[in-house]
């Protein structure tokens, strides 16, 4: 496996950005799938959490490792504090996820732009994240995931006046949230016909579990194909979301 680091000007964000990637490799290596001639890599979209930036997957897991018995690439971007919002008083980190940084990776890269072979996850913010371009643009994603994921951004239970300080600046007006684009509750009303499958995954100790209690039958009711997982005593940290990203990736890519 290959691993770069690129840095790219993004128009959308005005400033240059910097994209962690693994990418699969002809030849042979120990734990290492060659890809058949002429396949083109499939694509995961990784993303990281409130605290962490796009080095967190790499340094906390073994991603790498994982993705080289399966021919995948994986994109790891940055969006600091944006829960992969447009800010209201910030920048448009949505459409940087969501539209130029796909067209960049696929500007440098050979990779599939077959929707059964593009799939995205994330952990904590970025499992709203994920849940959230799965949710928006189900067309474009064979699978999706969640783990420890803050899937109703709208809970502003026990919430510091910190948080809401900055849910106001990302967001606008809390009142305002629930029903808009921003809301997993309100998207994942207009399931498609086609639709990517879901996994989502929580700790029963994790002090997000009671948003993943109200999501998980809120997406079944929706129609969605949703596969969860609870650990008992498991809280918010990285040994649970390495073994959640080893068993995310066979499970996406089977059929």
């Amino acid at each position: 496996m290959a691993f770069l680091q690129v840095q790219f000007y993004s128009e959308t964000l005005n400033v240059a950005s910097t994209v962690n990637v693994i990418m699969p490799e002809p030849s042979h290596g120990i734990g290492i799938t060659a890809a058949k001639s002429g396949e083109l890599p499939k694509v995961l979209y990784l993303l990281h959490g409130y605290s962490d930036d796009h080095s967190i997957w790499m340094r906390r897991t073994s991603v790498e490792r994982y993705a080289a018995q399966h021919n995948l690439a994986v994109i790891m971007p940055a969006v600091n504090h944006s829960f992969y919002a447009n800010e209201v008083q910030g920048e448009r980190y949505w459409d940087y996820v969501s539209d130029e940084l796909p067209r960049a990776m696929h500007r440098f890269f050979h990779l599939s732009d077959k929707p059964e072979d593009t799939f995205v996850t994330g952990l904590s913010m970025g499992g709203y994240g994920a849940m959230k371009l799965a949710l928006t643009y189900p067309e474009r994603f064979g699978a999706a995931a969640s783990f420890s994921g803050a899937t109703d951004i709208c809970d502003f239970t026990n919430r510091p006046k910190t948080r809401l300080t900055e849910y106001k600046r990302i967001f606008g007006p809390v009142e305002e949230m629930p029903g808009s684009e921003h809301d997993l509750f309100h998207l994942m009303k207009n399931k498609p016909e086609k639709a990517p499958k879901l996994y989502v995954s929580c700790g029963t100790a994790d002090f997000l579990y009671h948003q993943h209690q109200k999501f998980i039958p809120a997406l079944k009711e929706c129609g969605w194909d949703v596969t969860h997982y609870e650990k008992p005593d498991a809280v918010h940290e990285w040994g649970f979301w390495d073994e959640e990203i080893k068993k995310f990736i066979p499970w996406m890519l089977e059929k």
